[in-house]
């Protein structure tokens, strides 16, 4: 079971949740031209206190605030990383920001991955594209507590090779004899020497007791209908069947509305569902998952 001390963190999140910490960039690196990896520390250097699958809001004064998720484990104690795709002006701003620049850090939000009821279970992790990066929590988690779970299998999947993140860490989990790790890219280039094909076509090789096994997936909704159908054939249970579906996160509260669907505010009650949960709902909510 996680245990974390969190009474500091929690004790500023209730004098005002709205008001951000300070939080200092202690390393900075692009991973591909999209993407930039940060290290942070919060002021006073309290942990975080994160569940693998929470999100932060990250502000820069005069550009604005956005939902980033985490990417680390909750066992990097010290600090957090995060990763961020520049898609706007806040993230391009983001992209600019070094070694010693301090943002706005609020949070922990969301509903994390029930790391609990998995424990015992077998693991199987679909991440598509920037799905790799909450994942990557979940991930770490796992490996700094690696007998607490049973065999892991990770699918990952990219439009081209040079897309895929943590390329270095990837190669280290491939290395670990207790995990099976497979790659695979839409559009392949002359040096890659794997799986072509949309991430769907490596599920039927995977080897799963499905009422032992926990699945895990992010990624681009259109991702989430064909992923989850080939999961099914598995035989794994609707409430072991895991889904992070971050959609227009803006508050991390639950005040603005603007992640509501049918009155299910996903930075609250989310970003991550079980696929049992999601079943319940009609129109919007259910489309985006199957």
């Amino acid at each position: 079971m996680i245990n974390i001390n969190r009474e500091l963190l929690l004790e500023k999140m209730k004098t005002s949740p709205y008001k951000p910490m300070k939080g200092k960039i202690i390393e900075a690196r692009m991973l591909t031209e999209k993407e930039k990896f940060f290290k942070i520390e919060l002021e006073d250097k309290i942990e975080l206190g994160h569940e693998p699958g929470q999100f932060v809001m990250v502000s820069v004064f005069g550009f604005g605030e956005a939902p980033i998720s985490v990417c680390s484990s909750p066992t990097d104690r010290g600090y957090f990383e995060m990763t961020v795709r520049a898609v706007g002006s806040l993230t391009n701003k983001l992209h600019t920001l070094g070694k010693g620049d301090v943002v706005g850090i609020r949070g922990p939000f969301g509903n994390g991955f029930p790391i609990d009821a998995m424990f015992g279970y077998d693991i199987l992790i679909v991440a598509g594209g920037l799905g790799i990066v909450p994942l990557r929590s979940l991930i770490r988690y796992i490996m700094d507590n690696r007998s607490d779970f049973g065999k892991v299998d990770i699918l990952l999947g990219c439009k081209t090779p040079q897309e895929f993140l943590f390329k270095e860490e990837t190669k280290d989990w491939m290395k670990r004899f207790e995990i099976k790790l497979n790659c695979t890219v839409d559009r392949a280039d002359p040096e890659w020497q794997g799986n072509v094909g949309l991430i769907t076509t490596l599920i039927p090789g995977v080897d799963l007791n499905p009422t032992r096994t926990y699945a895990v997936v992010v990624g681009p909704p259109i991702m989430y209908k064909f992923v989850i159908v080939k999961l099914l054939e598995k035989k794994i249970p609707d409430h072991q069947l895991i889904l992070d579906l971050e959609r227009r996160m803006k508050c991390g509260l639950g005040k603005c509305g603007h992640c509501q669907i049918e009155g299910v505010y996903v930075c609250q009650k989310g970003p991550v569902f079980r696929y049992s949960e999601l079943k319940k709902f009609k129109g919007e909510c259910h489309e985006k998952a199957v």
